[in-house]
């Protein structure tokens, strides 16, 4: 469907004495299951070896993404009339960003989370946490314990997942009777329509349509019942499941009438995936010619953010230091180091008033809002702000 070429792990940032080492690239490569509609790269690095250990991604750098993660609480705690005799249990947890706000409500919860150094963050700011990789047999485990909840969370994690079926199979042990399950997940629709190709890396096993979602949750004796349409990631989907037996949740006009849309859309028809594939390479030819033009007229290039997405996006296009003098990061565990693959420096965000670059490209473009408004001051020097994704446009 769409070749990205080769491209190494993108969360694995290098320290300068790393970067005369090999590195390994792995073929990075979409493809699309004619029967369910799952999109999928293929498992070259265990999901247990990328996010066991440590990990670079913290989810409380982003403003818009703990608001996000507060106003979920506060919609879920109403929906559900959660209290101090109910559960949650998120998969996934990261750094305790969003299971705070439960714990500030004095709704008993836990986070699983397999990276030790983001679950030890999340322990510092008082979520219980457990590291864990999450599957059927913690899940027996857990159950074993006693854990059960009335709220299940999986939020942008299964993409992180390469086996769908232990995963989901997983959630269902643990979901009481009339406990619903919410999973947040980038729209496939939404990246096809959108030409966001960055977000495909191999640290993102799965892409999502509501169809292959409602398929996947029927396997597992669960309902989905539910969908919202949110803005995070450029476009994503939170949907509700609940148990077969739950017939107190009947399944929403929301759920049927996104499934006819994508239906609408061609999500069930192979062209519509080849199409996407062209698409994509005259994206990177057309980015290709707006940094080249810059640079021959003189300009001084950097890099806002070093997201997955970024790495996914600066690989494939073979973007170096020879066109981003550097990139900058809110995240303090990423500075001082380099792109995975690039090897461009990632500094401090002071560095762009230090260095007064002509033109800042921001590899966030989900974000591009938040981050304009941090970097408003860049026009004291008449420098310009960009997007690659749909196309490199200035904003």
């Amino acid at each position: 469907m769409v070749d990205l070429g080769t491209s190494p792990l993108c969360e694995n940032f290098l320290t300068a004495e790393e970067l005369n080492r090999p590195e390994p690239f792995y073929p990075l490569a979409a493809y699309v299951c004619g029967e369910c509609y799952l999109v999928q790269v293929e498992e070259y690095v265990s999901g247990r070896e990328i996010f066991g250990g440590e990990y670079a991604y913290f989810s409380s750098f982003s403003d818009s993404w703990l608001k996000h993660a507060a106003d979920y609480a506060d919609r879920m705690t109403d929906r559900l009339g959660l209290n101090a005799d109910s559960f949650v249990l998120e998969l996934a947890s990261n750094d305790g960003y969003l299971l705070k706000n439960f714990v500030a409500k004095g709704v008993p919860c836990l986070g699983v989370e397999p990276a030790a150094n983001c679950a030890a963050a999340a322990e510092e700011r008082g979520v219980p946490t457990r590291v864990m990789y999450f599957g059927v047999e913690a899940a027996q485990e857990l159950a074993a314990e006693g854990v059960s909840a009335d709220l299940m969370v999986a939020n942008n994690c299964a993409a992180h997942v390469p086996d769908l079926n232990d995963f989901f199979g997983g959630m269902r042990l643990l979901l009481r009777p009339g406990g619903v399950v919410t999973v947040e997940v980038a729209h496939w629709l939404t990246m096809l329509e959108g030409n966001q190709f960055d977000q495909i890396y191999q640290e993102h096993y799965c892409y999502f349509s509501l169809l292959t979602l409602r398929r996947v949750c029927a396997a597992h004796g669960l309902t989905l019942y539910d969908v919202d349409e949110i803005p995070t990631h450029g476009g994503s989907l939170r949907i509700y499941a609940r148990h077969e037996a739950d017939d107190a949740k009947p399944v929403t006009s929301a759920v049927t009438d996104l499934i006819e849309r994508e239906k609408a859309a061609g999500l069930t028809e192979m062209a519509t995936y080849a199409a996407f594939g062209r698409r994509v390479e005259e994206t990177k030819r057309k980015l290709l010619e707006f940094l080249i033009d810059a640079k021959r007229a003189g300009k001084s290039i950097v890099g806002y953010g070093a997201p997955g997405k970024g790495n996914t996006l600066l690989n494939y296009c073979g973007v170096r230091t020879d066109f981003l003098d550097y990139v900058v990061d809110r995240n303090p565990y990423k500075h001082g180091k380099f792109l995975p693959g690039t090897h461009i420096p990632v500094y401090p965000t002071e560095r762009i008033a230090e260095t007064r670059p002509d033109l800042v490209l921001i590899l966030p473009w989900n974000l591009k809002e938040e981050i304009a408004a941090q970097l408003t001051y860049v026009r004291e020097w008449g420098g310009a702000l960009a997007v690659p994704i749909p196309e490199a446009t200035y904003i």
